[in-house]
């Protein structure tokens, strides 16, 4: 690989890792081509992608980025997995491809300018999606106002049973 083939792919990862929010570091030795090319389809259904590279251009690309302190993580056999918008569905899709395959190692991830371990990777991939915590927000949102007009309601409700029966019990006398 020449200079200039060097050049162009430590910009292409540099603008990958700056439009990331969600960056994983994987190793993964032992992978057959097949099994990265499914996880590769899994991740693009969620705005993910994986990339591998030489540690070197990796290193490069990483500097002056959010993700520049997973600097020191690059050695080995390394993947990197980016996430452009929600970090919950490439988690998911990451630890559920690295529990299927044990080959498949999770060193560390950066979110939002954070280092986090992969336990804190697994414990994100069990949380809900975005849509769904958007969803049980509302509906607590949309409970409390209904909550209120069903206790407001209660009163001349109360009141109009107590009518009722004063009524039928006159008209049975």
């Amino acid at each position: 690989m020449n200079r200039d083939d060097k050049t162009a792919i430590v910009s292409e990862l540099n603008d990958s890792f700056n439009r990331a929010k969600f960056t994983v570091v994987t190793d993964y030795c032992g992978l057959t081509v097949s099994e990265l090319q499914e996880l590769r389809i899994q991740l693009r259904s969620c705005d993910s992608e994986i990339r591998i590279a030489k540690n070197t251009l990796l290193k490069r690309a990483v500097a002056d980025t959010a993700s520049d302190m997973l600097l020191d993580d690059f050695t080995g056999t390394t993947a990197v997995v980016l996430g452009y918008d929600d970090p919950v569905a490439p988690a998911k899709a990451l630890a559920n491809f690295a529990k299927d395959h044990e080959k498949m190692q999770i060193r560390v991830a950066a979110l939002d300018g954070e280092k986090i371990s992969s336990d804190d990777l697994i414990a994100l991939s069990k949380l809900p999606s975005k849509e769904v915590m958007l969803g049980q927000f509302l509906s607590v949102l949309n409970s409390v106002p209904t909550g209120l007009v069903q206790v407001l309601s209660g009163v001349p409700r109360t009141f109009l049973y107590g009518l009722q029966a004063i009524k039928d019990q006159k008209e049975q006398a």
